[in-house]
């Protein structure tokens, strides 16, 4: 078989997948990619955040040894860090992997801890893209808690995707869930939320790029505000979104 043709495959794979399970929900679809051996190993991204929790718990139902990868990119908030640890802790999470940039690179490109302000995309790319990059190795594909309502780019968002670049399958449990469905499913559950969020942070980033938000703004606006970056680069390949269709 050749690589086109492989690729081909892959994309169509993807499309069979996500008509098979329109009409299922996030468990289903985790379900699915988690025991089915045609998805090989997978691994769970998480930065939690704000909304992390609700894929976290549905994870540890579903199978609690999962792979979680959480990067520090050591510009986090301190609330951040003691909330992973106490809601791994709470979920019984058991293979939680905390991954973050060497002392030497960061040294070597971002040595006054500034670039955040000068070029947060090249900050990004040292401290979570290229972080992660490598971390995936190994990995046939990885677990997201991306939703369509977060911003526009997402709004076609599917539960299956293929990144031809890299190989690798992306699945997206929650794509399909409402605010109101992840607030309803953490009130149900009685799970811990971020810290911040009660103060004024609906999503949570790098405490250098996360900023408060006012009552009507969109939630992710005090993300990288002021800029147009809406997005920190994990969920791009060669600098450009990889979602369904795209190269179609």
């Amino acid at each position: 078989m050749t690589q086109a043709t492989h690729i081909t495959d892959l994309r169509a794979r993807m499309a069979d997948l996500n008509d098979q399970f329109r009409h299922h929900g996030a468990t289903a679809v985790l379900a699915a990619a988690l025991n089915r051996p045609e998805f090989g190993q997978l691994a769970m991204v998480s930065s939690f955040g704000a909304e992390s929790v609700a894929l976290l718990h549905l994870v540890a139902m579903v199978q609690r040894d999962t792979p979680v990868l959480f990067i520090d990119t050591q510009m986090l908030f301190a609330e951040t860090l003691v909330y992973q640890a106490e809601v791994a802790e709470r979920l019984g999470l058991r293979n939680v992997k905390i991954i973050r940039a060497s002392e030497a690179e960061i040294a070597k490109r971002d040595p006054y801890g500034a670039m955040h302000a000068s070029n947060p995309d090249a900050c990004c790319s040292l401290r979570k893209t290229e972080v992660l990059e490598q971390a995936l190795d190994g990995f046939d594909g990885w677990i997201t808690g991306r939703k369509r309502f977060q911003s526009g780019t997402r709004a076609a968002l599917e539960f299956f995707e293929f990144e031809e670049e890299t190989g690798r399958i992306k699945v997206n449990p929650l794509a399909r869930w409402s605010r109101e469905d992840l607030q309803d499913y953490m009130e149900e559950n009685r799970l811990p939320k971020h810290p911040l969020v009660a103060q004024g942070y609906p999503s949570i980033g790098c405490a250098p790029c996360t900023s408060k938000v006012a009552a009507g703004e969109d939630p992710r606006a005090g993300r990288w505000r002021g800029q147009t970056k809406e997005e920190c680069g994990i969920h791009f390949v060669n600098g450009k979104m990889v979602r369904k269709g795209e190269a179609a």
